[in-house]
């Protein structure tokens, strides 16, 4: 079993809307929204991961936060453990460098967008927060 640590980030607006991506064609659950991030390298902390994926997808600088949760979902070859953080922009434009697509959504809309089964329970405590 192989254990992939990823980290992604809860992005709030001055609007109380949650920023999610779109994942690309040709990637495992393509066309899926989630919350940018991406894979720990080993050298790196999640907070260091984090930071270099959030420039790396959205062209921008973010402050990472408090860790909120932490998510194992196991498949047949992979575990997968995800760790979702609290960011605040700082500052650059931010865009779609990787993503199909990024949306703004209202905590209460986050069930119109479909996400991988790992994000499903996070989306769920997020829209009872509003």
């Amino acid at each position: 079993m192989v254990l992939v640590e990823v980290a992604a980030g809860i992005i709030r607006d001055e609007r109380g809307r949650y920023l999610i991506a779109q994942r690309p064609a040709g990637t495992p659950l393509a066309g899926l929204w989630e919350f940018p991030g991406g894979k720990r390298h080993s050298d790196e902390s999640l907070e260091e991961c984090l930071r270099r994926e959030l420039a790396e997808e959205l062209g921008a600088s973010f402050h990472v936060g408090e860790r909120v949760d932490t998510v194992v979902w196991t498949d047949t070859e992979t575990t997968l453990a995800l760790s979702f953080y609290r960011c605040l922009h700082e500052r650059g434009a931010i865009e779609a460098r990787v993503a199909q697509a990024l949306a703004w959504v209202e905590p209460g809309r986050l069930s119109d967008y479909e996400f991988p089964p790992a994000d499903r329970a996070l989306v769920e405590r997020l829209r009872a927060d509003a």
